[in-house]
């Protein structure tokens, strides 16, 4: 059925028509879903006041408990991206402060960090992928600073895939953002060792779980569902990890998530001494976890479901030797997203970039790779075929 709506009342699932009534011109490259409040905020840009949808096709978003929410495409634009960076930024700025708190034994103000993981929240409920996108361009030496930032983000995308409601994705976002402030207090020659740590260091290490709870129970305001979260990230379901050796019947299924988020951003991120895998194989290693029985298997698998096989922005290469940074995710068949091409890797330099739908032709993604792998710059990767408006 045909339906006019006022811009107020569009929602994401919407299946737009045309434009009824607007001061300017605008007008709209085909009829479509909104795919995100992104879109709404542009036709309030233009000046749209009315639209015509087919309510027929409005596609609903579930969202119970038991059940993860559909999920409709994203795709990330140079708006977007910017607000996530501006987020990003700001967390890391955040994170120092709590750090440089904690080691002079100064109480952590918790109002910053609600502030900031609420923005992060309202971002990723707008645009899932634009946050996430983040996560591929960190500086190689200020991983202590942007992991916490980085767990925070995962699992709050993962609850919100999972259909939580509001106030415990706030609650797992903090908890997250705080879960290792308690490095601050291990030596950095243990902390940032880049060989192998010796047993001697190792249990050195372990204590910052330790550290953490001690430091996050001292924080006004904090509650119980936050610290749990934090103090729950290293534990293992067959009870072999720290601090506590905490078995899996009494590791909530919030711990369970953690524990898959601190370990994925840890396999993914590069730093100074160590290259990160690229998500294939950090999926592959936390499906050996979950096979092992240290992470829940279940959760493993929805977790590598809300990242994506091919997340968005994050680089692939392609059989007829392009690289491609990935523009928009494929729910129906997750190894054909649409892709931006922008690299020769026979010719080693860049071309003319090229939109792709991996769905409509014959090329395929060989495999995700990491731009370091060709002597690439991720930042530059991005301004380039994102922030270009």
């Amino acid at each position: 059925m045909l339906v006019e709506k006022e811009l107020s009342e569009l929602s994401v699932g919407h299946y737009v028509i045309k434009i009824v009534k607007q001061e300017g011109n605008y007008s709209l490259t085909a009829a479509g879903h909104i795919k995100n409040q992104a879109v709404i905020n542009h036709l309030q840009s233009k000046k749209v006041y009315r639209v015509l949808i087919d309510d027929s096709k409005t596609i609903i978003s579930k969202n119970t408990n038991n059940e993860p929410a559909e999920q409709i495409q994203s795709t990330i634009n140079s708006a977007n991206l910017k607000q996530a960076s501006e987020i990003f930024n700001q967390s890391k700025k955040i994170q120092k402060k709590l750090f440089d708190d904690a080691l002079s034994g100064s109480s952590l103000e918790l109002s910053p960090v609600v502030e900031v993981t609420n923005k992060s929240i309202d971002a990723i409920f707008t645009s899932p992928d634009s946050l996430a996108c983040m996560l591929n361009i960190r500086e190689k030496d200020e991983y202590l600073l942007e992991h916490s930032v980085a767990v925070s983000v995962y699992i709050t995308l993962f609850s919100r895939y999972l259909g939580f409601e509001r106030d415990i994705i706030e609650q797992l976002s903090i908890g997250a953002f705080l879960h290792d402030i308690g490095k601050i207090k291990v030596p950095d020659n243990i902390l940032n060792k880049p060989g192998k740590l010796t047993e001697a260091e190792f249990t050195i290490m372990k204590t910052h779980a330790n550290h953490s709870i001690d430091i996050i129970k001292q924080t006004p305001g904090i509650s119980e569902l936050s610290l749990e979260v934090a103090a729950l990230h290293h534990e293992k379901l067959d009870g072999k990890g720290y601090p506590f050796q905490v078995k899996a019947e009494n590791i909530s299924q919030y711990g369970r998530m953690i524990a898959i988020c601190d370990i994925f951003d840890a396999l993914t991120a590069t730093r100074v001494y160590k290259e990160g895998f690229p998500h294939s194989k950090a999926f592959a290693i936390l499906r050996e976890l979950a096979k092992q029985g240290q992470l829940d298997s279940k959760l493993v698998d929805q977790f590598i479901k809300c990242v994506g096989v091919f997340p968005v922005g994050s680089l692939v290469q392609l059989e007829s030797n392009k690289l491609a940074l990935v523009k928009v995710r494929n729910d129906k068949n997750p190894t054909k997203p649409q892709v931006h091409s922008f690299y020769s890797v026979k010719q080693q330099h860049f071309i003319h970039k090229q939109e792709i739908d991996l769905s409509t032709c014959d090329d395929i993604i060989v495999k995700g790779v990491r731009a370091e792998e060709f002597d690439l710059d991720m930042q530059q990767i991005i301004d380039m075929l994102l922030m270009e408006g």
